[in-house]
């Protein structure tokens, strides 16, 4: 299976602090490749790179086998590459509709003319069918943000994510679980992988390897900068994942198929 997304050799450099040397990541479709590591490890640069925030100082990046380079974020959201942040970025004094098409809103037509009024009515139709197709639960989705649990934000950050006008080649999931308890990590866990099931390719970060290990199809592990495994989840253990990230063990890379 040929990979969606193929980085090879990934530098970065911030000063005279070198954040990434020489990473390759290949992300195939339809999975959930989980990416780990310590604080510093380069989890944060490397997406940051894969989203369009920065430009690598070395190395490659092929989507669907054609080498790309990125200069922003809009660029790879118009390749279908879209990022849900830890923070999540939502306007808590928004409501879930407002929220989902922020930057995106839908304005009434007159005839071939686009008014400067909003069209809520098709705004929340379609809400309510996005969140319908990934199974998000929102009670309210008039609600302001502000009123809302740690799951239901992270169901409209999704949302949102995939309230968009290009097909969707991969969501990146910066630590989806974090700060949530036990039973809105179920529910993110599930909505991971009913996406899945709906052929979403996901990037997940995570320190969590219970969550990982719960959803995630292969791990690729990082330690300050460097890659030292890519497994598939099912033929490793946590302990040997923790050995690979913190540096204990690395995986020979002529022996791994990216």
């Amino acid at each position: 299976m040929d990979p969606i997304i193929s980085m090879r050799g990934i530098v970065k450099h911030f000063g005279g602090v070198t954040a990434l040397d020489h990473v390759d990541l290949d992300i195939l479709p339809g999975e959930v490749h989980a990416l780990v590591g310590d604080n510093g490890a380069g989890k944060s640069t490397l997406i940051k790179i894969l989203s369009g925030v920065y430009t690598p100082d070395a190395g490659e990046i092929r989507v669907d086998g054609q080498l790309v380079k990125f200069s922003s974020p809009r660029q790879t959201r118009r390749l279908g590459i879209e990022v849900i942040y830890q923070d999540l970025a939502l306007v808590e004094d928004f409501d879930a509709v407002s929220n989902l098409f922020l930057g995106k809103e839908r304005r009434i037509m007159l005839g071939s003319q686009t008014l400067p009024i909003l069209n809520q009515s098709l705004m929340y139709r379609q809400a309510l069918q996005i969140f319908e197709r990934v199974r998000i639960k929102i009670p309210n989705v008039r609600q302001r943000i502000f009123y809302m649990s740690g799951g239901q934000r992270q169901g409209v950050a999704i949302g949102r994510a995939l309230n968009s006008d290009n097909p969707i080649r991969l969501l990146i999931m910066d630590e989806p679980t974090a700060a949530l308890g036990v039973e809105e990590t179920s529910k993110v866990l599930d909505l991971i992988r009913h996406l899945k099931t709906q052929g979403v390719t996901i990037l997940m970060i995570s320190h969590n390897l219970e969550d990982v290990f719960a959803v995630s199809d292969r791990i690729t592990a990082l330690k300050t900068g460097r890659w030292t495994a890519t497994v598939r989840t099912a033929e490793t253990t946590k302990e040997e994942v923790v050995s690979y990230i913190v540096g204990a063990k690395t995986q020979r890379p002529e022996s791994v198929n990216f």
